[in-house]
């Protein structure tokens, strides 16, 4: 017998955007605009938590769902930031970066062949997540007319009142598009009134620069529904750290718990130490840091304007998604590669709704983006 992958494995196609990178590791002098990681480093007084219970020799394993101590910071934290309310004790699990948690979500409370709603375009995870556990998935494509909004007009065209559950990320990846309480009202109603559960990835909740950020469960009728996701790469720069959680109903975290208990058994011991003084003490680092992303989104955005290319006013995460100016994207893409060394990826890595985009990361320096917009700009006359 040789090894061949399974039908489910071999269903899905390697990620699109990893080509990318991979060619630009060939090549010197590169600008990378699309890797979606913070280019800041973690909250010094983060890291030196993490060293600190090095020192002390704190390597051992922690409860399955998470030390208790940070279970609840992170159930303070909600509250305050999001006016969220959630049992530390029963309705927080602590995992491996939140992927980990929506995958535990797809496989822990969702059988094989039932189906979920994927708004469209996404973060690249999400359908192969669903495909590995057995589940449907339903395309729901957003439109750049919206801003990549999710609508109630768009779930109801793609059938999404047939899917079990939906799945959504806002502030969005690919888009940087970002939705109000009042325009999540809508969806919320549309998955009452048609059963369905949400899994919410707010993992960009605290990089917002028009308006609050409002969570779904926070809505009538939703908290019992949703199972909402959040980490600390992002707003904390701590990707390295793999340390994410999930927020949801006890019988939904139970759930979760029993695969993560066998699999995982539980987040990384150093990463809990750092996330707790990060939830204590780094909030300064974090408004520093949505201060500059900020300030780099206005800069793209301007300069886009003067390329003449178009762009929906991204308001959240830290990426733009403009209109590509040729009509295969990812020849676009290989091409400004080539020719200027600037990587960004194509729209249509993050599934339907994407073609015919390019999404740009601003989550790197201001002389680089600088430099990059400039060739950029060269490319294009």
């Amino acid at each position: 017998m040789t090894f061949e992958p399974a039908d489910r494995v071999d269903a899905v196609p390697p990620s699109g955007i990893r080509r990318f990178f991979e060619l630009a590791e060939e090549m010197d002098d590169i600008i990378s605009l699309g890797v979606g990681e913070p280019d800041f480093s973690a909250p010094w007084a983060a890291r030196e938590a993490a060293i600190t219970s090095l020192e002390r020799g704190q390597t051992s394993y922690t409860a399955n769902r998470g030390k208790r101590e940070l279970r609840e910071r992170i159930a303070r934290y909600e509250d305050t930031r999001h006016d969220l309310t959630y049992d530390p004790d029963d309705e927080i699990l602590v995992t491996a970066g939140a992927s980990e948690g929506l995958d535990l979500a797809f496989r822990a409370l969702l059988n094989p062949g039932d189906s979920i709603a994927v708004a469209q375009p996404c973060y690249v995870s999400y359908v192969p997540g669903a495909i590995f556990a057995g589940v449907d998935v339903v395309d729901v494509p957003t439109r750049v007319e919206d801003e990549f909004k999710l609508t109630r007009e768009v779930l109801e065209e793609s059938g999404a009142a047939e899917a079990d559950a939906l799945v959504y990320c806002y502030p969005n990846n690919p888009t940087g598009a970002t939705m109000t309480g009042e325009e999540l009202r809508d969806v919320a109603a549309f998955c009452r009134e048609n059963d369905l559960v949400v899994f919410a990835d707010e993992i960009y909740a605290d990089l917002t620069y028009e308006h609050d950020h409002t969570s779904i469960a926070t809505l009538p009728g939703m908290r019992e529904r949703t199972v909402v996701f959040n980490g600390f790469s992002k707003a904390f720069a701590m990707t390295g750290f793999r340390l994410g959680y999930a927020m949801g109903p006890p019988e939904a975290i139970t759930a979760m718990n029993r695969i993560h208990q066998y699999t995982m058994l539980s987040a990384p011991t150093t990463a809990q130490h750092a996330a707790i003084e990060a939830l204590d003490n780094c909030w300064e680092d974090v408004t520093d840091m949505t201060t500059q992303y900020d300030r780099r989104r206005n800069y793209v955005l301007s300069r886009f304007e003067d390329m003449g290319l178009e762009c929906f006013p991204a308001a959240g995460a830290f990426y733009a998604f403009p209109e590509c100016p040729w009509d295969d994207a990812s020849e676009f893409a290989e091409a400004l590669l080539q020719s200027e060394g600037v990587a960004v990826v194509p729209g249509t890595a993050f599934g339907e709704g994407g073609a015919g985009h390019l999404r740009i990361s601003y989550a790197t320096g201001l002389d680089d983006l600088k430099e990059a917009m400039n060739r950029m700009e060269s490319f294009l006359d």
